[in-house]
């Protein structure tokens, strides 16, 4: 995601951007679109007033933060709310600005970024977010972002979880055609964007292609917001029963697969 986002900030926002990646490849593709390369996140922080990262979790985020020194930082990954406020605690101005939507989108530029900032900071940053996103909601303070992003991955997780559930019963018990069923559901009241795209995309035709948002990084969100909802005093039965899923998904070899393979485990579990 972060590639994408990156080029579209170049060619849109007027300012310099300069990028540094773990993976040099990824630093000569964006150099036709006038992106500068760090040398170290050391040079980049000497370089930029404001930090975009896109990385995959907790451990990266802290990893990279330690090598930044007084930047204004915009966090787009995906991680924990306690992270968040945790950073904003001691970055003087720090944004968690997660982004949904799919790798398309960001190469078309019409994500949608949740951010939890400062109203001062938000209006500051919402241009250079705009270049990246069609919809930019400002959620609330530091952490708020996060908060709606794992909470949005969460209720797309069980989404999916049921949608699988539904198709396998159709197939076992032979009593409606999946197709069927699926495009009667979008004429009622299960209607939904999960069942339009991954139902219809991906579960049906039964294509769970790597390099999508793999099962891996759903359980990383689903477990995030489980987090937060412990740290709240509550169980959610609905979300650990989706975790329990995704971790048989991944116990069968399919941790790289995108998240709708979680199909493959509702299959496996038997009627006592």
């Amino acid at each position: 995601m972060g590639m994408p986002m990156c080029r579209n900030l170049a060619r849109k926002s007027g300012r310099g951007v300069v990028a540094w990646d773990a993976r040099p490849e990824a630093l000569r593709q964006i150099a036709a679109d006038g992106i500068a390369a760090a040398g170290s996140i050391a040079d980049l922080s000497s370089k930029a007033d404001i930090v975009f990262l896109s990385l995959p979790g907790e451990n990266e985020i802290r990893s990279v933060v330690q090598g930044l020194r007084g930047n204004t930082v915009v966090d787009c990954s995906t991680a924990p709310v306690s992270l968040a406020k945790e950073l904003a605690r001691s970055i003087k101005d720090f944004a968690d600005a997660p982004v949904a939507r799919t790798r398309q989108a960001a190469i078309d530029g019409t994500l949608s970024i949740m951010v939890g900032a400062s109203d001062a900071l938000f209006a500051r940053i919402e241009p250079l977010l705009r270049c990246m996103a069609t919809d930019v909601t400002h959620c609330g303070p530091p952490g708020a972002g996060q908060a709606v992003k794992l909470l949005n991955n969460m209720v797309l997780s069980i989404t999916v979880m049921a949608l699988a559930e539904a198709l396998a019963v159709a197939k076992a018990s032979g009593a409606v055609e999946p197709k069927v069923l699926f495009e009667t559901l979008m004429k009622g009241s299960a209607d939904s964007f999960a069942l339009r795209n991954h139902g219809m995309k991906a579960l049906l035709p039964e294509i769970h292609p790597e390099k999508a948002f793999p099962v891996t990084y759903m359980m990383k969100d689903v477990g995030y917001a489980l987090e937060l909802a412990r740290s709240a005093g509550l169980d959610l039965l609905g979300a650990g029963s989706t975790m329990e899923l995704l971790s048989k998904t991944k116990e069968m070899g399919l941790g790289e697969a995108y998240h709708t393979a979680i199909i493959e485990a509702v299959r496996k579990r038997r009627a006592p």
